[in-house]
């Protein structure tokens, strides 16, 4: 009897158990609640940090001297700003989304292309496309730093 009552006991709760689990599988969690208004700002003040951090590392990866960089830096920080503007926007189809970016791409960097050398316009193309590797020249400047401090050290 014990048994048995045991065996019963143990499948109501493996099966509820089971029930539980295959509900939750499709459904998406829901936050518990609106972020506040603080967390809004510092979660946008992160964001713009992170965006000039990357666009730094990315600036020095080029060649060309100081004002070159400069406007170079004005022009993808403003790229980005027009593209986030695009990403906001209410499209009725993805398509014409995808449109204004592609259309932005191309025109956004048509006068800088007279001002800076081929090789940068090509880098600034592939960042574009997501192919700047930002771990790269964040592990290049660190070992710079590394060699100035040995070679520091050693005199």
């Amino acid at each position: 009897m014990k048994n048995t009552f045991l065996i019963i006991f143990l499948l109501f709760i493996s099966l509820n158990a089971f029930s539980q689990r295959n509900r939750d599988i499709g459904r998406i969690p829901q936050a518990t609640n609106e972020p506040t208004e603080q967390e809004i700002a510092t979660r946008e003040r992160e964001v713009e940090e992170r965006k000039d951090e990357y666009i730094n590392n990315f600036i020095s990866t080029l060649e060309g001297d100081e004002f070159q960089k400069h406007i170079t830096k004005q022009t993808i920080v403003s790229f980005f700003d027009a593209k986030l503007a695009i990403l906001k926007i209410k499209y009725e189809h993805y398509l014409d989304r995808k449109a204004a970016i592609e259309q932005l791409e191309k025109t956004h960097f048509t006068e800088l292309k007279e001002l800076i050398s081929e090789s940068d316009m090509t880098k600034i193309t592939e960042m574009i496309k997501g192919e700047f590797n930002e771990k790269e020249v964040v592990k290049k400047k660190k070992e710079k730093r590394k060699k100035k401090k040995r070679k520091k050290n050693k005199d």
